[in-house]
């Protein structure tokens, strides 16, 4: 499975972002989907998960509900939306795909792994 994020760039506090992850490559509609980050100087941390069907999903108690996951396996695509961007939120956020969701996922434990998108939010 390869996957590959998108919509990544250079943004103002207090915008909104849309990134995007497209898969190839295996039955997408079949894996479970999520994201990750890595500010600098930091380690990948998890920020949301969905279910294949896109039913189910759960995000990091940090978050603070700026985040929503959603998927569109027609599009072999998943998105991750981020409202109300903060400087702390600048990373490379990246999409995972597993064979069995989790509500939480590790880095180390996650079947596949994409290029990230850079995402830097200017004060």
């Amino acid at each position: 499975v390869q996957l590959q994020a998108s919509g990544g760039g250079l943004v103002q506090a207090g915008d909104s972002l849309r990134l995007s992850c497209q898969a190839s490559g295996g039955s997408f509609s079949t894996l479970s989907m999520g994201w990750f980050r890595q500010a600098p100087g930091k380690e990948r941390e998890f920020v949301a998960a969905i279910a294949w069907s896109g039913g189910v999903t759960s995000y990091a108690d940090s978050l603070e509900g700026r985040f929503a996951i959603s998927r569109d396996n027609a599009k072999n695509t998943v998105y991750l939306q981020v409202n109300t961007l903060k400087p702390e939120d600048t990373a490379v956020y990246y999409c995972v795909a597993d064979r069995y969701y989790r509500r939480r996922y590790e880095a180390d434990d996650v079947d596949y792994w994409g290029k990230g998108t850079q995402v830097t939010v200017s004060s």
